[in-house]
């Protein structure tokens, strides 16, 4: 009996261990599940936040207390620890899509694995510049008009570097008269003339482009001519062609239009020496190839084409388009009805051919400042992108012209940082936002907020012009002090072109009404840069004068020493 109990016993121990899983046995080890689910904090981020953090990613698990690594193969974006970011250097894109998705794999201690496709929201920003009509479907920006004369600056500068010396040895360009004449093609069109040619006008300063002729750009008769400063009949705050032009020769000794038709002269006397068989030299006694290069150290290609950034583009968008000293002009315009029948007011058009002279793509702000320089980033994105994918660059909306390309140099040259290029576009987009907000004409309230932003969208852009003439302050020093040092670094075309990047910029400082410098301190900057470099005699002295007029420009517009110095 007592042998009967003991057996019981230890059959009920055995038991009770086995549920226990105090046995020895393998097959009754606990095991580990996987999980099962992949959560996100926050599926949001930020359109253009370059490596932004989205949010801490969380696992689901039956498993209490286990450990969990995350990971993904997603080259767009990084995980660190449990924290999803995007990648160093990149960015989304509300406009390209409003949603993306990530595949996440979450790995727990016993390396069991479970994976998911998460989707990440794209926030919409103020950042491109599109706005919809009040009057239907569609858009209310048009800015044509600025970028035919944008191109028409372009074609003119592609022509004298790249056609107008093939041409002279072609026979096509046989007298001075021709070339004068050929020059002028580019800058004053009748509008007949205009009718007739721009069918044929090519635009081929660059390849792949939308708009392959000037009529693709615009079908009513647009040139430089007319909307230089000084020809326009309203909205100039100086009577530029009668005797306050200043910065070439004594002021009011030229005018802004004589002063590129000097230009024009000067090319067409090279072009004659050249067809006389004539040899012109630089001041080491070596024959002068260019033909935009003078013997006494400028550059006609670079005036011509910086004077006319200024002169037109700057001018018209600082001094008339954006202005608001006239009544129902620029600023003051109607915000009622649709101009011309057209889908945008006469207010929205005109804002919009201001932001058209700065010259900036719509979608400007997803580009880097290196990829706007031209200077690294993405290949499809150096200065211009096919953003709709349509295959070609449309010049009216895919194309960065000008002022919003030295703007972004400058930012990216600076040793003390700055951000013209940004604090220019965001007002620029602020600005109109106020008035596609607004019901009707502007209250006093919204017109004194809209002044504010164009206020500092001007301000950026002519700093970013301040900077462009220091930069080439600089070089021109440098060009010098490797002239009187007999280095063999020292380059003629180098000298030539720094100082008339300069000098070109340096004269259209004048067109902005809101202009930093007095009347006096601009005579001054131009008398201290001479109309042309000095490049023999007392270099040092004229070293000296450029250095005075750097300073001068740092004083009057607040630029840090270092950026002074190392622009």
């Amino acid at each position: 009996m007592e042998l009967k109990k003991t057996l019981i016993a230890s059959a009920i121990l055995s038991t009770m261990l086995s549920a226990c899983g105090g046995s020895s046995d393998s097959g009754s080890t606990p095991t580990n599940s996987a999980p099962t689910d992949i959560t996100l904090s926050s599926a949001s981020v930020d359109e253009n936040s370059a490596g932004a953090t989205i949010g801490q990613l969380s696992a689901s698990d039956a498993d209490s207390g286990d450990s969990f690594t995350f990971s993904t193969a997603d080259d767009r974006f990084v995980i660190s620890g449990n924290e999803l970011s995007l990648a160093e250097g990149v960015a989304l894109n509300f406009e390209s899509e409003s949603s993306t998705q990530v595949a996440v794999t979450v790995t727990d201690s016993a390396n069991n694995s479970f994976s998911k496709t998460l989707t990440i929201n794209v926030n919409d920003l103020l950042d491109y510049y599109n706005f919809d009509s009040r009057f239907g479907d569609g858009t209310s920006v048009s800015y044509s008009g600025q970028t035919a004369r944008h191109v028409l600056i372009a074609e003119l500068n592609d022509y004298i570097a790249n056609e107008l010396q093939g041409e002279l040895e072609g026979g096509t360009l046989t007298s001075k008269a021709d070339v004068v004449a050929k020059l002028k093609s580019f800058y004053i069109m009748t509008e007949a003339y205009y009718d007739e040619v721009a069918d044929l006008f090519p635009v081929d300063f660059m390849d792949g482009t939308k708009q392959t002729v000037l009529r693709d750009l615009s079908s009513s008769h647009k040139d430089l001519s007319g909307k230089i400063a000084g020809n326009d009949a309203t909205g100039q705050h100086k009577l530029w062609n009668d005797g306050e032009f200043a910065g070439w020769g004594a002021t009011g000794s030229t005018t802004p239009e004589q002063l590129v038709y000097t230009y024009f002269d000067m090319l067409g006397d090279h072009a004659q020496t050249y067809l006389d068989g004539g040899i012109r030299q630089d001041l080491n006694g070596d024959t002068i190839t260019s033909i935009y290069l003078t013997t006494d150290g400028r550059d006609l290609k670079q005036l011509i084409q910086k004077f006319l950034l200024m002169a037109v583009a700057y001018s018209q968008g600082a001094d008339d388009y954006l202005d608001s000293d006239l009544e129902g002009k620029g600023l003051n315009s109607d915000n009622v009805e649709n101009k011309d029948g057209k889908g945008y007011t006469a207010l929205e058009h005109t804002y919009d051919e201001g932001f058209g002279y700065f010259g900036a793509a719509r979608d400007y702000m997803d580009y880097s400042v290196d990829e706007l320089s031209s200077k690294g980033g993405r290949d499809d994105w150096q200065g211009k992108h096919d953003t709709d994918g349509d295959g070609s660059i449309d010049l009216k909306s895919e194309y960065n012209f000008g002022q919003s390309i030295n703007a972004a140099k400058r930012d990216r040259g600076a040793s003390v940082a700055t951000d013209f290029h940004g604090s220019a576009i965001n007002a620029f987009l602020q600005g109109r936002q106020i008035i596609t907000d607004a019901e009707g004409n502007l209250t006093e309230a919204e017109l004194t907020a809209l002044k504010a932003q164009v206020a500092i969208a001007v301000e950026s852009w002519e700093m970013a012009i301040v900077a462009t003439v220091v930069h080439y302050i600089n070089d021109t020093h440098a060009d010098l002090a490797t002239l009187t040092a007999g280095s063999a670094e020292f380059s003629y075309s180098d000298l030539a072109k720094h100082w008339s990047e300069m000098k070109g910029f340096a004269l259209g400082l004048q067109f902005n009404p809101t202009m930093a410098l007095t009347d006096a301190q601009f005579e001054q900057l131009h008398a201290l840069m001479g109309d042309m470099p000095v490049i023999d005699g007392d270099i040092a002295g004229y070293q000296a004068e450029l250095i005075q007029a750097r300073d001068l420009l740092a004083d009057a517009y607040g630029i840090h020493a270092d950026n002074a110095a190392n622009w």
